[in-house]
């Protein structure tokens, strides 16, 4: 195995930012919201630093993903869907049969992220998007708590 590890930075934090993002959802499926937050960061004056996204919810999640290809997306809903079907056995069911196939599934992606920062921008790779993942079939409003903790620019 080759690795090679690029020189350390060091920054002291001096820089906490924190934002809430509505976002309202059309029902099961990726929302992506990588530009809100690559504006969330460029607002906040951050330089060097992590981004810290956190979802107020249990039945959606949030996933760095391929936002190149709609068809990933599409795969991942199927892939949860069967490992947290709806028509299995659930002990809980009285907000709808999604409901707790929704909980597992929050379980399984979760609900917080933390995506590095590097001289004012998200460190995300190419073929990377954000997405909030909504679990449940009826649209919802959801609330994402974004922050920045670092240095300025």
């Amino acid at each position: 195995m080759t690795a090679h590890l690029s020189g350390l930075t060091s920054i002291a934090p001096s820089l906490i930012v924190t934002a809430t993002l509505r976002v309202e959802t059309r029902g099961a499926g990726f929302t992506e919201i990588t530009r809100e937050a690559a504006d969330f960061i460029a607002q906040s004056g951050a330089g060097e630093g992590a981004l810290f996204v956190f979802l107020r919810h249990t039945s959606a999640s949030l996933t760095i993903q391929e936002n190149a290809d709609p068809d990933v997306q599409t795969d991942l809903v199927t892939a949860l869907d069967r490992l947290a079907p709806e028509a299995a056995p659930w002990v809980h069911d009285v907000e709808g049969p999604d409901d707790m196939p929704a909980h597992v599934k929050a379980m399984l992606n979760g609900v917080s992220l933390h995506i590095p920062v590097t001289k004012g921008r998200l460190a995300l790779g190419t073929w990377q998007g954000l997405y909030l993942v909504e679990h449940r079939r009826a649209p919802h409003s959801r609330e994402v708590l974004l922050q920045f903790i670092g240095s300025g620019t």
